[in-house]
């Protein structure tokens, strides 16, 4: 029997892309900083979006 919390990984993929997304938010508002910004918060998305559970 697998224990639910070792194979979390939607919820923590989820809770990235939340914490990226704060973070982005906090970054001074500079012409980089939007640029690189609008690339890391779709990364930390597809991250999520990519996984797919193993099946038996």
């Amino acid at each position: 029997m697998r224990n639910s919390k070792q194979y979390d990984l939607e919820d923590r993929t989820l809770e990235f892309a939340r914490r990226v997304r704060a973070l982005v938010k906090k970054l001074p508002r500079t012409i980089g900083n939007i640029e690189d910004g609008k690339q890391v918060v779709r990364a930390s998305g597809s991250v999520g979006a990519n996984y797919t559970c193993p099946v038996k």
